[in-house]
């Protein structure tokens, strides 16, 4: 290690024991910081104008963060409350934007973790957003539909305060799909009483957007084609493992089997399937049935179809394959997962869920040289068409599939090149440095222009 390099890591490692002291028991939003601190920090301490007004400090502090309590009736008459949050964390560039989840693992630090992450990934689309996130420890699993309408409709007496379309545009994220969103929407329209863009991921009949459901899917897949095409190689007959079963996991196999790949895992909280010789178009529109219409489990693909392996409690990582691809939650890929993975031959890990790999797993992957893209630049498809669809709802009018899809894939071309630009070392691509660099300088740099705000 040279002198700079050991400099730089003091550096790093001073921040973050402020930043940890300021915010005790947040692990994961430590996790997510030190990942983006330590590709940042060469470019900060080598810009004066960044360390005199403390750019780095302010982008990890978040705007303001809201906490409320939620208070529903449920079908048998007994009143239960929940704890909602959002952080808005940066709006620099733009309206604060990013997802609300429910989940019973949702915790201030998870949700500050996803809302810094939301910023660099929001700024990399190029689009006017800036970067929050939201959501409560309300399970909708097990919950009739008014019961769910019931905690969305009190969720949104407190929410609507502090959100609109020039202010902050929530978006789904997990546990928060089509049903949950027309619910809040419904709400806010009568507290306001006006229809307007506060909420992506609406249905087409009150402004939503086409192809906003495969999106996250799609632009992960697309990322991947660039990154494979910035090698010469392409998708076509690369096995491809993929983790999750929601719409992220399901378009990105969609997508996948179209470019002529082979989809050989698919996953949910009960384990996964194998699927050796890769999924059917058939086989994927009846686990697309399962997800979506009944909300079943991945084992019924391999009751159905006799090829299919189920293996039940397991992640799939270890399946031999050349691409990798979690689509499912935060930390799911381990170090020895990664070791597993690598012995098994992976080329690419394209990560379509927020912060998939552990610290320790990333570097599994790039010092066996894996191209590794990071999921502020993978799985940017989703918020980048949650921001078209501001915009259609801005303009007023509606764009087709075909018009939002070619729009998608421009996006998506744009953030691999930005992270090629920011992340060339020598004959290879840091696409986790790339992505941080390159999502940082937009915000810095509207951040010293605005002065000490």
């Amino acid at each position: 290690m040279s002198s700079d390099s050991e400099s730089v890591q003091a550096e790093v490692d001073h921040f973050m024991k402020g930043l940890i002291r300021r915010n005790p028991g947040e692990p994961e939003f430590h996790q997510a910081v030190r990942d983006v601190v330590e590709s940042l920090m060469p470019v900060v301490l080598d810009n004066e104008r960044y360390r005199q007004e403390e750019i780095l400090e302010r982008m990890t502090e978040p705007d303001r963060v809201v906490i409320f309590r939620v208070t529903w009736e449920d079908d048998q008459g007994r009143f239960r409350a929940n704890r909602a949050s959002r952080v808005q964390f940066n709006n620099a560039i733009g309206p604060y934007k990013g997802g609300l989840r429910f989940h019973p693992s949702v915790t201030l630090s998870v949700l500050k973790f996803l809302g810094f992450e939301q910023v660099f990934k929001n700024s990399l689309t190029g689009l006017p957003m800036g970067g929050a996130k939201g959501g409560a420890n309300f399970n909708p699993k097990g919950k009739s539909d008014h019961e769910v309408m019931r905690f969305c409709h009190s969720l949104m007496i407190e929410l609507h305060r502090h959100i609109g379309e020039d202010t902050d545009v929530p978006a789904g994220d997990i546990g928060v799909g089509a049903r949950e969103i027309g619910y809040m929407f419904g709400q806010y329209k009568r507290l306001e009483n006006r229809v307007t863009g506060m909420l992506t991921g609406k249905g087409l009949a009150f402004g939503g957007s086409h192809v906003r459901t495969e999106a996250t899917g799609y632009g992960c897949v697309y990322f991947a084609r660039h990154m494979l095409g910035e090698q010469g190689e392409s998708l076509e007959d690369k096995r491809v493992a993929i983790s999750g079963s929601g719409n992220v996991a399901l378009y990105a196999a969609q997508k996948l089997i179209e470019y002529g790949a082979k989809v050989v895992t698919l996953s949910d909280s009960s384990g996964f399937i194998h699927a050796p010789d890769g999924l059917t178009p058939e086989q994927w529109d009846f686990v697309r049935e399962v997800k979506e219409k009944r909300r079943g489990r991945v084992s019924e693909l391999a009751d159905k179809f006799k090829e299919i392996e189920y293996h039940d409690g397991q992640r799939p990582w270890r399946v031999p394959c050349d691409i990798a691809m979690p689509c499912a939650t935060q930390n799911e890929i381990e170090k020895e997962d990664a070791e597993a993975l690598v012995k098994n031959g992976v080329r690419a890990v394209c990560e379509g869920a927020n912060m998939p790999t552990n610290t320790e797993g990333v570097q599994v992957f790039q010092k066996a040289g894996i191209l590794f893209a990071p999921g502020k630049a993978a799985n940017a498809g989703g918020v980048a068409v949650s921001g078209l669809e501001q915009s259609q709802n801005s303009l007023r009018l509606s764009w087709s599939a075909e018009e939002v899809d070619e729009k998608l894939q421009g996006i998506m071309k744009r953030i691999h090149a930005q992270c090629v630009e920011h992340g060339r070392k020598g004959d290879r691509i840091d696409y986790v440095n790339g992505a941080n660099v390159g999502g940082f300088i937009r915000v810095a740099e509207a951040m010293c222009a605005y002065g000490a705000v």
